[in-house]
């Protein structure tokens, strides 16, 4: 734990994946991750959707339980509260969604274990600045009534706000048994076309003004060189399926009037 947890170590980490994620977002353009409607078998071996994501997103719900239980920080307010809030989306990600989710799609378990990779490393990056590496006295109960967190929490309830949304109308599309593809219409879905990307987006940016740091501000570079691609590559596949009927709607893919 104290090597994990060395200033130096946490750093580095900090750095190589800053890097990563430029890496990651350039090669998401040629190479599209295949889950959800992207699904091909040429990933090899897969899981249910359902178990996927359990896997997929339960690691690093678990891991920040870890790093704050073991901290002597766990009971200061403000920590405690940026505690709350990210386990809160990973508790209806990792246990609620995958239970909700409809339809029998597969998931390719290189996908999982990817994804099982960045969520332990990001949940140290997250956890460890918030209960170790942050300045001692930073998150005093007077952070509380600072702009950036009055702001991101704000921006972090919208952000959240818009992805259940959205991921409720993605939900609705199909009646039971169909297996026809649909034009999401419907809350910020008449802006962009990954409105549920758009979300969990501005959830991470609310998260790193809140926290206002270099961890936050990764975990949110990170979900947008993750998401940005794939809604680009979806917002071609609606485009491809249905013409006119969904280019007419002149949507952007991620950024409302943006991109």
């Amino acid at each position: 734990m104290i090597f994990f947890l060395d200033t130096v170590f946490f750093e580095n980490t900090l750095y190589a994946m800053a890097l990563m994620g430029v890496f990651v977002f350039i090669a998401l353009y040629f190479v599209g991750a295949g889950y959800g409607m992207m699904y091909t078998k040429k990933w090899g071996f897969s899981v249910t959707n359902r178990m996927g994501w359990v896997l997929m997103e339960a690691p690093v719900f678990i891991v920040m339980c870890l790093l704050w239980w073991n901290s002597c920080r766990r009971w200061d307010i403000v920590p405690l509260v940026f505690f709350l809030l990210f386990q809160a989306h990973y508790f209806q990600r990792s246990f609620i969604f995958p239970m909700i989710m409809r339809g029998k799609n597969r998931m390719p378990l290189v996908i999982v274990l990817m994804g099982v990779v960045f969520n332990v490393v990001n949940a140290y990056m997250q956890g460890g600045w918030i209960f170790y590496m942050s300045p001692e006295g930073m998150y005093g109960t007077d952070w509380l009534y600072t702009p950036q967190f009055v702001i991101g929490v704000v921006v972090f309830a919208a952000g959240m706000a818009i992805n259940l949304n959205s991921d409720y109308i993605i939900r609705n599309l199909r009646r039971p048994g169909d297996t026809a593809h649909y034009i999401p219409k419907g809350g910020m879905f008449r802006y962009v076309s990954s409105a549920n990307y758009l979300g969990e987006f501005v959830e991470w940016v609310g998260f790193a003004i809140m926290t206002w740091s270099c961890a936050g501000l990764l975990f949110a570079w990170w979900t947008f060189a993750n998401l940005a691609p794939r809604a680009w590559r979806i917002h071609r596949r609606y485009a491809e399926e249905f013409g006119e009927e969904f280019t007419k709607l002149k949507l952007k893919r991620i950024i409302p009037f943006i991109y």
